[in-house]
């Protein structure tokens, strides 16, 4: 049995956990309800329907805070933003935080709003100093359609499939394309942050 190129020599991308990096690409669907006006949720599963995880979280929301949660419930991750003039800026902590400087895993900033392109900088915990970026998102401000790299390296690729129908019912999907050996849970922390950049 001959064994796909991209099986070998792919650096890994592990970003909250090796667990969630597959050897070969994965695609993902991401259902986002809106319960209320102050509750908003994420689900994401795989092509066969395995439900993979969770995220929960007010709409607009001062404080800007989400959980991402295994199929048990159990918190991986909790991001933490800031609306600052017309930009977000977020912070991705280990685990279920209460502190906004323990165990920070990647900080995420927006370029101006006045770009044409918008990009979405993330700098890892040990990177916070360097202005060179650890991964970047380019998309256009007028989709939450975009794609993340690492370097110039292609590591995911997010459609948002928007139809009025939906938008009016609370209810909307992403497609996620994740390249292999890459953290589909660090992929879905970033469309969390660029759907709730988009959110007015």
């Amino acid at each position: 049995m001959k064994v796909p190129e991209w099986a070998y020599g792919v650096p890994p991308v592990s970003v909250i956990g090796e667990s969630y990096c597959t050897p070969y690409p994965l695609e993902l669907i991401v259902k986002k309800k809106i319960n209320k006006l102050s509750s908003s949720e994420f689900q994401v599963f795989d092509l066969s329907g395995n439900f993979l995880l969770k995220v929960d979280g007010g709409v607009w929301n001062f404080k800007l805070k989400r959980v991402l949660l295994d199929p048990a419930g159990f918190p991986i991750l909790t991001l933490r933003g800031k609306a600052l003039a017309f930009r977000h800026k977020w912070k991705a902590h280990a685990g279920e935080s209460t502190d906004d400087t323990s165990n920070i895993l990647f900080s995420v900033k927006q370029s101006h709003p006045l770009q044409i392109k918008k990009q979405i900088n993330i700098f890892l915990a040990n990177n916070f100093k360097k202005k060179e970026p650890d991964f970047h998102i380019t998309g256009a401000y007028t989709s939450l359609s975009f794609k993340v790299y690492e370097g110039r390296r292609l590591i995911a690729e997010v459609k948002h499939n928007f139809t009025l129908e939906s938008f009016c019912k609370g209810k909307e999907k992403y497609k996620v394309k994740v390249y292999p050996e890459v953290d589909y849970a660090f992929i879905v922390a970033l469309l969390v942050i660029l759907d709730e950049n988009d959110t007015p």
